[in-house]
């Protein structure tokens, strides 16, 4: 299966963003629990616990704001998504999570605008 090199410089570009938003994380206090976790409902980016809570982290990078900003791409779909994602979350590890969901912001300098409690 051959990809177009947009298609390759997005994906790049998103590990990359991922890796920002989850050093930002770190230096917060907050410990990594998984990376790009795959449930049939769909991905988490970043799962993180702080304190008592367990963020659900959408991360969005992009170069430009032409398409909207990334907190705009994170729709009432995704977020349904990310509320099931959490369920299953919490029955993978026998425990309701104290959820939070939050959304990363993460430009083409890769400066990071972090929204808590975003959904």
């Amino acid at each position: 299966m051959s990809h177009s090199p947009q298609d390759v410089h997005k994906k790049a570009l998103g590990k990359k963003g991922e890796r920002l938003v989850a050093d930002y994380l770190k230096k917060r206090g907050c410990k990594i629990l998984k990376r790009n976790f795959r449930t049939p409902f769909g991905e988490a980016d970043i799962i993180a616990a702080q304190g008592e809570e367990i963020l659900f982290v959408e991360v969005k990078t992009r170069t430009s704001d032409t398409f909207g900003t990334p907190r705009e791409a994170v729709g009432k779909d995704k977020q349904r998504r990310y509320y099931k994602i959490a369920q299953f979350y919490g029955a993978l590890v026998k425990e309701e999570p104290n959820a939070r969901f939050d959304v990363a912001e993460v430009d083409g300098e890769g400066n990071i605008q972090y929204v808590e409690n975003a959904f």
